[in-house]
Order: structure tokens, then C-alpha cells, then sequence
């Protein structure tokens, strides 16, 4: 991989029990924990999105990323939080 190559994140959000991702796509099972090993051995950058949950926060610290809350709304317009991911997330707090 070459480190100017920028990776967006989205995996089926199904860490901490929620049932979302699981609800929505046939290959849901994911192990969360690997994935962001995998993450950190990425050269360029990345952006990760994932549910606002607090194992979804601690694993983002145990591997040492940024995170950052963003507003969204869901597909019935409920207001919601979601957490962003990523090595430096500055920029979105702007």
C-alpha cells in the first residue's frame, strides 16, 4: 500500500450488540478487534465510521485514534450520533 492512498471505513455496525448491521447485510460477523489492527497498519490515511457506543470508543483509544461525534440522521429522521474514526481528525472539528 502506498501511504497517499486514503481508505474509507464503514464496516456493518453490529460492536456492542447492536443489531443494525446484522438487520441489514447477509455478512455482518466481523471481528471488530481485527479490524482495527488491520487499520493501524494502513501507511496512508483513513477514515472509519462507526456507532457512537462506548466499545466502539475504547477501542479507537486502545489503538490510538482520533475520534470525533457527528450528528446524522437515520432512514426513519431520527437524530442520532455516529463516530468518526481516523489517525488525525482535526479537520472535522474545524
Amino acid at each position: 500500500m502506498r501511504k497517499n492512498n486514503i481508505f474509507f471505513i464503514d464496516p456493518p455496525y453490529t460492536a456492542g450488540g447492536k443489531k443494525a448491521g446484522r438487520r441489514l447485510y447477509t455478512h455482518s460477523q466481523i471481528d471488530h478487534d481485527v479490524l482495527f489492527s488491520l487499520a493501524e497498519q494502513i501507511q496512508g490515511d483513513f477514515l472509519m465510521t462507526y456507532d457512537n457506543t462506548p466499545e466502539v470508543y475504547a477501542l479507537a483509544r486502545e489503538h490510538g485514534f482520533d475520534t470525533h461525534i457527528v450528528l446524522m440522521k437515520n432512514t426513519h429522521h431520527a437524530e442520532m450520533t455516529e463516530l468518526l474514526i481516523g489517525r488525525d481528525l482535526e479537520w472535522a472539528r474545524e
